[in-house]
């Protein structure tokens, strides 16, 4: 499958993406900035997942909410989402909606600042505390990728601290806050706009350079702190946590190489070996033949700098001891470097992830999230089209290298859910190197 690719940039350093598909009358608009958790400063955390709320409450020509009921009106959907190192915001409408949702979408760029007001703020910053709440402070296992990042990476690493942010962080965001940050990232050459679906590709360059062109370029972004970091912790690194939750659950993150590299596409066979479907190492062994675990999956963090995470995540069955399910995940990892894994495994896998790939981007929607992310991180959209042969490329050898290189005891941070009644019996499991 070849996605059609056209890219482009404005005088002001928009990078624009198009790709023309005429299958179904819809549109997808999709915004990534390159900005993150990661670009925080101290005292702010969680400041970028609240100013994506911030977003959608209104700009110089559009009412707080308006956003929402614009699209919705015209058939469509949005949202927005925050992740370590970027922010993203998309809509999926009727293919002779395009005009509204690039204007949409370029006011909030252009004229975000003169509809920010102290409620407006106060409003959004409650919000995500109450999301902080339930989807953290009060769920089964919820700290759980706030607590992974943080015993994975030193705590002066931009990745060490909560996507989310803490409660004191969120009370301290001002409006200054608000304006200091949004005139720093979220400008046209920290962008990149993809649009895909059905759209007649000159009537959507003259539609992008109508709605964006005249957004002035942005002052300059402040670097990111060095990102760089050993592949390997040097030691193993352990944390129990009593939780409010009925069975243990215990995650294993090694740390290896970031997205794009030869390193990456290794490990992500692994993990579908390991953890993907029932016919995963992990399914047929952890879940059915020793039956220590309720479910089991293995994924990558797709981190783009300093170091990726290779991560295990398995949840007990009942009458199951932490003990014994941390030392049945362990035992699968090193099963995994001592005797590596078959080049049928390997077949397996890639036919997974392959079919997986290809059928997602038959989604407009999918489609341009993909475009903008590798233009995003790797200033190039077409490589959207280089991914299945990276992973075919793969050999059992490459797996079994990449298990051998990353998957060491040394290099295992291991964080274990307890049941809050058990936490005291659980045992300080030494892992031999």
């Amino acid at each position: 499958m070849q996605i059609p690719v056209e890219s482009y940039h404005l005088p002001n350093g928009l990078h624009v993406v198009l790709s023309e598909d005429h299958t179904a009358p819809i549109v997808a608009v999709n915004l990534w900035y390159h900005v993150g958790s990661a670009n925080e400063r101290a005292g702010r955390t969680g400041f970028a997942h609240l100013f994506e709320h911030m977003l959608f409450q209104g700009s110089a020509n559009v009412a707080a909410n308006e956003h929402f009921e614009c699209v919705q009106r015209a058939g469509g959907t949005l949202n927005g989402s925050t992740w370590l190192d970027r922010t993203n915001y998309y809509e999926t409408l009727p293919s002779n909606q395009l005009a509204l949702a690039l204007w949409l979408e370029a006011d909030r760029m252009a004229r975000l600042l003169p509809a920010m007001t102290q409620p407006k703020l106060d409003t959004q910053r409650d919000v995500v505390k109450n999301e902080r709440r339930w989807s953290v402070d009060n769920q089964p296992y919820g700290s759980w990728w706030e607590k992974l990042p943080a015993l994975c990476f030193p705590p002066e690493h931009p990745f060490h601290h909560s996507l989310i942010g803490s409660m004191d962080d969120l009370d301290a965001a001002s409006l200054d806050d608000i304006a200091e940050f949004f005139r720093t990232y979220y400008t046209p050459d920290n962008a990149v706009l993809t649009i895909a679906g059905d759209f007649e590709g000159g009537e959507a360059r003259r539609l992008v350079e109508t709605h964006f062109g005249a957004i002035p370029r942005g002052i300059g972004r402040p670097p990111l702190p060095d990102m760089t970091v050993p592949f390997t912790y040097g030691a193993p690194q352990r944390e129990v946590v009593e939780d409010s939750c009925a069975l243990p659950r215990v995650f294993v993150a090694s740390r290896m190489p970031v997205l794009g590299t030869d390193a990456y596409y290794a490990a992500s066979v692994l993990s579908a070996i390991l953890g993907l479907r029932t016919g995963s190492r992990f399914e047929r062994s952890l879940v059915r033949a020793q039956r220590v675990a309720s479910s089991a999956s293995c994924f990558t963090f797709d981190l783009s700098k300093g170091a990726d995470l290779f991560v295990a995540d398995v949840t007990a069955l009942p009458g199951v001891t932490p003990e014994q399910l941390e030392a049945a995940v362990h035992a699968e990892l090193d099963l995994a470097r001592a005797d590596g894994v078959t080049e049928r495994e390997v077949a397996r896998a890639i036919a997974l992830m392959e079919t997986h790939f290809v059928t997602s981007l038959q989604s407009a929607a999918e489609r341009a999230d993909q475009l903008s992310r590798f233009a995003t991180y790797f200033g190039d959209a077409a490589l959207v089209n280089a991914q299945p042969a990276r992973y075919r490329a793969v050999t059992a050898a490459d797996v079994t290298a990449f298990a051998r290189a990353f998957l060491g005891h040394e290099n295992r941070a291991t964080l274990l859910y307890v049941p809050a009644d058990a936490g005291e019996d659980v045992a300080l499991l030494e892992v031999a190197a």
